[in-house]
């Protein structure tokens, strides 16, 4: 019986270019949108209850694809994925109509575990205290694909890795997932009501990321867009919270806008007898906007990578662009772009830092307060003023950068 093919493999630096046009005028969007999924094959199950869906998760074998018509299904329990190769899908492909409801009071809406090569793809998860999807990691939980899903009002993490036991760490260890076209938003920020879990004795209320992963190997996570992830009183996680020992993992081309943090390399809480935080990473291509916590944050690292981002907060109050503090051996800042936020290296690391330009208004993009960062016009200083880097030779939209590059995450064109 045929089977749906595995994800493809993690992208080389040099990756398919996006097909989105350039940017010219306010109120488009900020990614494009998702190229539509092949026709599933195999095992298809088609559902349009809550109760076929349960039903149809708890039976899949490996190779299911479990096809969602538009619709509401209220969840009372998690679904629980425990084969290779299943597929959790909506039928439409407009996420925005399967929507998976946990009504504010399911703690969890999707578990995997003990499985490889899932897609959950093209519907939305909302309204959860805790996890929206969780890997249970320790069990062994490989090539993961979330792909065209929208997390709204996800009171923890959206996607979240747990820990792995040191014992058969290396063989269990979520490898080579991929996190693309999503958006993470919020409505408000978090309220101690939403999680009785975050109470004033422990987090204040400020538990929340969009996504956290730990042991995290390989990984992509590109064009997703980020909104309000915020904590009850502004000092949450990343929008990406990368740490544990996490290795190669990319992260780019996604737009954050108001969250209270970007992409977080690491925590400050490190045992120094473990690994860095975070080994060969690479940040690039992204776009974030008033980040008060850190649009772009280095914490316990070694030999990672900071490229081409732009970081911008149109409040003149947010002074963390891109921080690195603590270890960061190896590490590279080159190439961002900064509008009020700065560079703050402070660190007795090695840190190789080149190229980056601070200063810039906001007038300089699209559209600085609704998140669109693509260069309005060429700019001096801006225009030509970097070397084309090896590990980012494509901009924000794939377009390939010329002899020299635009600093920040989009390459200017007047066509």
């Amino acid at each position: 019986m045929p089977v749906a093919p595995p994800p493809e493999p993690r992208p080389e630096p040099d990756p398919t270019p996006v097909p989105v046009p350039v940017r010219a005028a306010k109120g488009q969007p900020l990614r494009p949108a998702a190229p539509p999924l092949p026709a599933p094959v195999g095992d298809v199950v088609a559902v349009d209850t809550v109760a076929k869906l349960h039903d149809a998760v708890a039976r899949a074998r490996a190779g299911t694809t479990i096809l969602l018509a538009d619709g509401r299904y209220a969840l009372s329990k998690p679904l629980h994925i425990r084969a290779d190769r299943v597929s959790l899908r909506g039928k439409s492909g407009d996420r925005t109509k399967v929507v998976l409801d946990g009504g504010g009071t399911l703690g969890e809406a999707i578990w995997l575990s003990t499985c490889s090569d899932v897609t959950v793809a093209d519907l939305t998860v909302r309204d959860v205290r805790w996890n929206g999807i969780k890997l249970n990691s320790e069990s062994g939980v490989q090539r993961v694909r979330i792909y065209n899903c929208e997390f709204r009002n996800i009171w923890q993490r959206a996607v979240k890795a747990v820990a792995v036991p040191e014992a058969n760490r290396e063989r269990l260890r979520p490898r080579d997932c991929r996190i693309e076209y999503c958006l993470f938003a919020n409505d408000r920020p978090k309220k101690f009501g939403d999680d009785p879990d975050d109470t004033p004795g422990s987090f204040g209320g400020d538990y929340i990321a969009g996504i956290d992963l730990m042991f995290a190997t390989g990984w992509v996570i590109r064009d997703n867009v980020f909104r309000g992830i915020n904590g009850r009183t502004g000092q949450g996680r990343g929008a990406v919270f990368l740490w544990r020992d996490s290795r190669d993992c990319v992260v780019e081309r996604n737009v954050i806008v108001d969250c209270d943090a970007g992409i977080s390399l690491g925590n400050a809480l490190h045992d120094p007898k473990t690994p860095p935080h975070c080994t060969g990473c690479v940040v690039r291509n992204n776009c974030v906007t008033r980040a008060p916590e850190g649009g772009i944050t280095s914490l316990h690292t070694k030999d990672c990578k900071i490229l081409h981002n732009t970081v911008c907060d149109t409040t003149g109050k947010i002074r963390r662009g891109v921080r690195v503090e603590l270890a960061a051996d190896g590490l590279v800042v080159a190439n961002n772009l900064l509008a009020g936020p700065k560079v703050g290296i402070n660190t007795g690391s090695r840190v190789e830092e080149r190229s980056n330009r601070e200063g810039v208004a906001a007038s300089a993009f699209v559209d600085a307060a609704g998140g669109d960062l693509h260069l309005a016009e060429r700019i001096d200083g801006v225009a030509d003023a970097g070397q084309v880097l090896p590990d980012a030779p494509r901009d924000l939209d794939g377009r390939r950068r010329g002899g020299r590059a635009d600093l920040g995450a989009h390459e200017f064109s007047p066509e």
